[in-house]
């Protein structure tokens, strides 16, 4: 059957086949329990079928070169594990060969009451997961999830400071997903402030003052007649003509 790359060789794995002596491949095995018993971990993909050869496995126990990690580690790459929780860990999810982001959080530069949560690694390739003793405060042993991730030298630096400055949380990635996207991290105030619908105020009226043309005041018609004040004695009157009429 097919051998994925890291598996420990056991006898369902494998079985005898006649071949051509003279075509044997250097360095194949013969003898199935010269893997098994031996727990031979294989390096490579192996197909169905292949002849299992020494170049496919890693190095016998006891030899030097044995540990499986450093076969699996890509050129230019480093190793780094780093001790998750079981939440943080995807609950068990995260195998190896799946793709994650590491979100740190941490309190605020220059705003030590306030703590931000960000993403500072994306599309980070899972090699291995495993386990480490580690002891708490009151001296107790307690077994803690790790998980190593395969990364460049420089990031492997800004993970291993990532660590010490605050818990890390994985973010399972789609298989075809290597997309990378740009976050500016969250804040409890940014969190909050998103919760919340906004506040409806009431927009006071708008007073606009215009300056408008003064209407203009028509000039009162000319009197189309005369007036004319008539004494006698002590009575007064007026009496009034219109300019064809004649006066008396």
């Amino acid at each position: 059957m097919e051998i994925p790359i890291g598996s420990k060789i056991n006898d369902t794995m494998i079985k005898t086949a006649p071949w051509p002596k003279e075509s044997v491949p250097p360095g194949t095995a013969t003898d199935p329990k010269v893997l098994t018993a031996a727990g031979r971990i294989s390096i490579r993909n192996i197909p169905a079928g292949e002849p299992i050869t020494e170049d496919k496995l890693a190095p016998a126990s006891g030899t030097a070169g044995a540990g499986f990690m450093t076969y699996v580690v890509p050129p230019g790459h480093r190793a780094v594990t780093v001790a998750v929780n079981e939440v943080a860990g995807v609950a068990g999810f995260i195998t190896p060969g799946n793709k994650v982001d590491v979100v740190l959080t941490t309190p605020l530069p220059g705003s030590p009451n306030e703590t931000i949560s960000k993403i500072v690694l994306q599309n980070v390739p899972v090699l291995a997961t495993g386990q480490i003793a580690q002891e708490t405060k009151d001296g107790k042993p307690v077994v803690v999830p790790t998980v190593t991730l395969d990364l460049t030298p420089e990031d492997s630096e800004n993970l291993v400071l990532a660590a010490n400055k605050g818990p890390l949380q994985l973010l399972l990635r789609n298989y075809s997903d290597s997309t990378e996207v740009e976050g500016r991290g969250s804040t409890i105030r940014k969190v909050l402030a998103g919760s919340q619908p906004p506040e409806q105020t009431k927009s006071s009226p708008t007073i606009v003052r215009v300056i408008r043309k003064a209407a203009a005041r028509k000039a009162a018609p000319a009197p189309n007649y005369y007036s004319v004040e008539v004494i006698k004695g002590k009575d007064r009157s007026t009496k009034q003509f219109s300019p064809t009429e004649n006066a008396q």
